[in-house]
C-alpha cells in the first residue's frame, strides 16, 4: 500500500500497462518532457518510439492514434488543455466511437484520450478551462471521471484495456489530492459507481473533485446546525464513469433518501446534471419525496479574474443549501421510504 497523489497514480497505472502490453504507446504535447507529470520517466525507461512527442496539431495526432489502434495497437494521447478536445471531437467521435459498429464489430480502436488537468485552473481564462465530459457522454462515448488517486489507478487501467475509445477526464483540482492506492491494484470495471459516504436522508450524486466536497458538506450537516436545526444525514455517490453511467447504483441510494442533488463541474444548460435528474424524475418519479436539485458551473465562459472565476463554479454553500432545502420537505429516513410505498 503506497499514499501517493492523483497524478502519481495516472503515471504508475501508465507504466504499468506499459510494462505489461508492448502494444501500448504514448502520443501528444511535451509527453517526453512530462509536462502534465503522467509520462514521467517514461522516455528515459521505454523510448521515444512509445513516448513520441507530436506537432501541435491535435486533429492530426488524434486521427494518427485511430490509424494505429486499427493496425494493432493501443494508444494513449494525452491533451495537455481540456479545450483542446473541441479540436479533435470529430476524428473521436464521427470516426474512432463509430468505427467498430460500422464495421459490424470487424474492427475496433482501443484508444484512450486522457487530459491530465481538465477543468477550471484558477486564473486560466475561458480557452484553458472547460470541463467537457458531457458532450462526448452525450455522444455515446465511454467517459471517465475519477474522484480519487485509488480509482484514477484502476479506472486508467480499464480505460487502457478497453476496445472501444475512452475519453479520461482528470479534474486539474484533483491532481494534488493523495489516497492511499493498493500495492496489488487492478482495474476497476467501467460503468460501476461508488458510495463514498453512507446516508438516510439526501442522495448528493458528485463528480471528479466535487466528490471531496461533498463529502465536507455532508460531514458538516452531519452535526446539528447554530439555530439547533437536524443533523442531514447524506450520502455522497460518485459515478466514476459518466458513461455508462451507473443508473443501477443511482436508483438504489436515491430508493434508500428518497431525495437527490446533483453536484456537476459543468454548465447547467445541456450538461450531466440535468441528465440525471431528468431520469429521476422519469424513472424514481415514485422514490422522490421532493423535487431533485442540481448545483452546476454557470452558463458562461470562465472569466480570466479569479474573483468572477470562483462565483460561476459550484459551490459548498451552494450545495449545504440545496440539501437543507430537500431535506426540509417530506418525511426522512425510514419514514421517507414508508412515504413512497
Amino acid at each position: 500500500m503506497a499514499r501517493m497523489r492523483y497524478q502519481q497514480a495516472l503515471a504508475r497505472a501508465l507504466r504499468d500497462e506499459m510494462l505489461r502490453d508492448p502494444s501500448v504507446f504514448v502520443l501528444g504535447e511535451d509527453v517526453r518532457a512530462s509536462l502534465r507529470g503522467v509520462t514521467r520517466g517514461l522516455a528515459a525507461e521505454l523510448g521515444d518510439q512509445r513516448i513520441i512527442d507530436t506537432p501541435i496539431s491535435e486533429q492530426a495526432f488524434t486521427g494518427f492514434a485511430m490509424g494505429a489502434a486499427l493496425a494493432g495497437h493501443r494508444p494513449v494521447v494525452e491533451f495537455q488543455i481540456p479545450s483542446l478536445l473541441f479540436t479533435a471531437y470529430e476524428p473521436i467521435v464521427n470516426q474512432a466511437a463509430k468505427f467498430r459498429l460500422m464495421t459490424g464489430g470487424q474492427a475496433k480502436v482501443p484508444v484512450t484520450y486522457v487530459v491530465p488537468g481538465s477543468g477550471a485552473r484558477m486564473g486560466l481564462a475561458a480557452q484553458h478551462s472547460d470541463h467537457p465530459y458531457a458532450m462526448f457522454a452525450q455522444a455515446g462515448v465511454k467517459t471517465v471521471v475519477p474522484a480519487t488517486a485509488a480509482d484514477a489507478y484502476g479506472l486508467f487501467v480499464s480505460a487502457i484495456r478497453d476496445d472501444d475509445p475512452v475519453v479520461f477526464f482528470a479534474p486539474a483540482a484533483a491532481l494534488g489530492g493523495r489516497e492511499e492506492v493498493a500495492d496489488d491494484a487492478g482495474p476497476i470495471p467501467l460503468g460501476v459507481g461508488r458510495v463514498h459516504r453512507s446516508g438516510d436522508d439526501v442522495t448528493v450524486v458528485a463528480i471528479g473533485h466535487l466528490v471531496r466536497d461533498a463529502l465536507k458538506v455532508a460531514e458538516e450537516l452531519a452535526a446539528p446546525d447554530a439555530d439547533g436545526g437536524d443533523p442531514i444525514s447524506v450520502e455522497v455517490f460518485d459515478p466514476r464513469t459518466i458513461y455508462p453511467f451507473d443508473w443501477a447504483g443511482l436508483a438504489a441510494s436515491v430508493r434508500r433518501t428518497g431525495r437527490l442533488v446533483v453536484l456537476d463541474d459543468t454548465n447547467r444548460s445541456c450538461g450531466l446534471a440535468a441528465e440525471v435528474v431528468a431520469t429521476a424524475a422519469e424513472e424514481l418519479a415514485d422514490a422522490l419525496v421532493a423535487p431533485p436539485r442540481r448545483i452546476t458551473r454557470a452558463d458562461a465562459p470562465i472569466p480570466f479574474a479569479v474573483e468572477l472565476e470562483v462565483a460561476l463554479l459550484p459551490s459548498r454553500a451552494q450545495l449545504a443549501d440545496a440539501v437543507r432545502s430537500v431535506a426540509a420537505i417530506g418525511p426522512r429516513g425510514a419514514l421517507a421510504q414508508e412515504a413512497v410505498r
